[in-house]
């Protein structure tokens, strides 16, 4: 038992509230200073965040952005290291003082459940909040997915200002029930003509395999990022750019420079075989990443996207998708913290059905398994490592944290092969 296990909640609360507000007297309440956007959700945030930056650093605005996986103030950018999404309240705070000092018009920051029943978006005026999808996930944390879904709908009962949501979620019809003054909605070849919102939709979308195209009004847009689930990150932050009156010329041109997301989808190599990196850490996110990548070439799955200590309904699942999808599955460990990461592994594999079909293989150090993966990996093949994406640290038990890249042990390892 933890100290604030013995704790009345209401004390707890009212602790997270406390520091809120001290944090936001400390910095001075930057956030009336600056036009804050809150993006929400349990899929795309940080890459709609790196989208919507980019479209509205190339209409000329100073912008400041923190997500998963960076802070970024106008020019000056640095990694995420903290291992959490959502800053907590008084570096959060500072963030936006420095953005303000920087001379930022916008900020645009991930909000997460965790954050808000930690009260660490209390005392930021947001502007624009931004619902994206919703699937189950933290379970464990808010007891059911309906109270993970209250947890969101706290950020848009206290934004009266612009509310943006994703229409064709099966969830957004209960964040349209929150008064805002304005309303704006996008899909996906939907019908959103209603006069309660402004609708954005794209039409005509095409998914290639490393390409996706689709046409708003009559601006087409061909985009270097893969997968249906890019289409719905670039039309939030489209619809964003729009609310604030970028015109559609200057989305078009800011996307279609976007090379890749750190860790979300991102290439590695292409040649001899192709090495893809990717944050997946859902069964819906990494069914997606699957979906996408099983054109009909052999898919080598490091599956690793089962974190210690939460959401242990999901790892038979991941188990399960993994099945179906991959030609060989390498398990293997992820952030284990302080639960027995053999455990974690064991209940993925409860998952996986004993077919022909799928060669597994169980190593549980990280590094074996993804050099295990590139050496019999073939021309042709593509190799698939999920969980971590760019997030550089592992954690194990004792709160103890190892610097780690996916990225560079892919680097080094296909580096080695061709100086060997």
């Amino acid at each position: 038992m933890k100290l604030k296990d013995f704790i009345p909640l209401f004390l707890i609360n009212w602790y997270h509230f406390a520091l809120a507000f001290l944090g936001a007297l400390v910095y001075g309440f930057p956030s009336k200073r600056l036009k804050v956007i809150g993006i929400t959700g349990t899929k795309g945030k940080s890459t709609t965040i790196e989208l919507a930056r980019t479209i509205l650093e190339n209409a000329g605005y100073k912008v400041a952005s923190a997500s998963s996986i960076k802070f970024k103030i106008d020019k000056k950018e640095e990694l995420n290291k903290l291992k959490m999404t959502m800053p907590g309240r008084f570096k959060l705070q500072k963030f936006l003082k420095k953005a303000v000092n920087a001379g930022c018009k916008y900020a645009i920051l991930e909000v997460t459940s965790e954050g808000i029943l930690q009260h660490r978006e209390k005392f930021i005026d947001f502007d624009v909040v931004v619902f994206t999808n919703l699937a189950p996930e933290h379970i464990e944390r808010h007891g059911s997915f309906e109270k993970y879904r209250e947890a969101k709908e706290i950020l848009f009962r206290e934004c009266k200002k612009l509310h943006i949501i994703n229409i064709d979620d099966e969830n957004s019809k209960y964040f349209l029930r929150f008064h805002s003054k304005q309303k704006f909605c996008y899909g996906v070849n939907s019908n959103l003509e209603n006069k309660s919102w402004k609708s954005i939709t794209a039409n005509n979308s095409n998914i290639l395999e490393d390409k996706i195209e689709f046409k708003i009004n009559n601006v087409q847009f061909n985009l270097n990022l893969p997968g249906k689930f890019n289409i719905y990150n670039s039309l939030a932050a489209i619809t964003i750019a729009l609310s604030q009156g970028v015109n559609l010329e200057t989305c078009k041109k800011a996307l279609e420079k976007v090379k890749e997301i750190p860790g979300r989808m991102e290439t590695i190599v292409e040649n001899p075989f192709k090495v893809v990196i990717d944050y997946a850490h859902t069964p819906d996110s990494l069914e997606q990443v699957y979906k996408t990548l099983s054109n009909g070439s052999k898919l080598i799955c490091v599956l690793g996207s089962c974190g210690g200590g939460r959401d242990k309904w999901k790892r038979p699942k991941m188990g399960e998708i993994a099945a179906r999808y991959c030609n060989e599955i390498i398990l293997t460990n992820e952030d284990p913290y302080d639960e027995d990461p053999n455990q974690i592994l064991s209940e993925i594999k409860s998952g996986i059905s004993n077919t022909k079909d799928n060669i597994l293989n169980i190593i549980l150090d990280r590094k074996e398994a993804i050099i295990r993966a590139l050496r019999i990996a073939e021309k042709t093949d593509t190799v698939i490592i999920t969980g971590k994406g760019s997030e550089p640290w592992m954690c194990v038990a004792n709160n103890k944290k190892v610097p780690w890249s996916d990225k560079g042990i892919v680097k080094q390892e296909l580096l080695n092969k061709v100086v060997g």
